[in-house]
């Protein structure tokens, strides 16, 4: 786990350069003058107005940061990717840094409010953010409670492009964020922290998922066997099997995938009866990512 605190003013000073790109010059201004209240005052008054405010001033833009700024942002912090962040989004996780935090009780305290009375773009924002914030070791039940919600863009901002999960969630609380992921047709891919954090009880559990779905005659997402891969064992060949028997070549090369994770010698020589399929992975040109993306269109 990733437990290093991000340097907040280095990231103030590089997400604003983000906001700056793409905010009018109104919305620029009025941002830095929230800012520059919220930093100053004692009460939490000024960080609520401006965070339930900002879509009426940011306007609905995006961001679009350039390969460079990306790695950028996963130097600042591991696994940060502002890439699907709006920029009303953008201005409340500033407004987040900019609040004093010397005092963690009454910072979280701040941060506690804010999550109990937000809607949901303000909860996209908050859940987002969680890995850039001051303390954030003590927000692993607000995480945990971000797994389960019905709200689906506040899911995959808690479940899609934040390392937070991975480093800090516990695991039964990741493991509930996989398996929703698939259930709702998520792409696996997009989260971050997938091969640290698999286990042999996910496995077995998106196994049963993947039965489940036969039974029913429905179809399984090949990303799926990305995380039972590294633990086949006897009582899993059956399911890799099946997938090569698949008549989807997408399915047969997900089969092919996860036999090359693990040490098991019988899937390994399932591989090697397949030898075009070895050389692709050998290769780069067969991975995890490229199923993940092709499979949002089979699927």
């Amino acid at each position: 786990m990733n437990m290093q605190q991000a340097d907040i003013e280095k990231l103030i000073g590089f997400i604003s350069v983000l906001y700056e790109k793409e905010a009018s010059p109104e919305a620029v201004g009025w941002l830095g003058e929230k800012i520059q209240k919220v930093s100053e005052a004692d009460s939490p008054k000024e960080l609520f107005l401006a965070f339930s405010a900002a879509p009426r001033f940011t306007g609905r833009g995006l961001l679009h940061p350039e390969k460079a700024e990306l790695e950028k942002a996963e130097a600042l912090r591991p696994g940060f990717d502002p890439s699907n962040w709006t920029l009303a989004q953008t201005a409340r996780t500033l407004l987040l840094l900019a609040t004093p935090s010397r005092d963690e009780g009454t910072f979280l305290t701040k941060t506690d409010q804010l999550f109990s009375t937000a809607e949901m773009g303000e909860l996209v924002a908050l859940y987002a953010s969680l890995p850039l914030l001051p303390y954030p070791e003590a927000f692993r039940l607000r995480a945990a409670e971000g797994v389960r919600t019905n709200m689906g863009t506040v899911f995959d901002a808690i479940a899609l492009d934040n390392p937070y999960p991975a480093d800090y969630l516990e695991e039964g609380a990741w493991n509930q964020m996989v398996l929703k992921t698939v259930f709702t047709g998520k792409p696996l891919y997009r989260i971050y922290g997938l091969e640290k954090c698999s286990n042999p009880t996910l496995a077995r559990i998106l196994s049963d998922y993947a039965h489940e779905r036969w039974a029913a005659n429905r179809l399984v997402t090949p990303e799926l066997w990305r995380l039972v891969g590294p633990y086949i064992n006897e009582s899993l060949l059956g399911d890799i099997k099946k997938l090569f028997s698949h008549p989807d070549p997408l399915q047969q090369e997900a089969a092919a995938l996860a036999c090359s994770q693990g040490s098991f010698v019988k899937a390994k020589e399932l591989l090697e009866a397949r030898p075009s399929l070895k050389k692709r992975i050998e290769t780069g040109e067969l991975s995890w990512d490229y199923i993940g993306k092709k499979s949002l269109t089979a699927i």
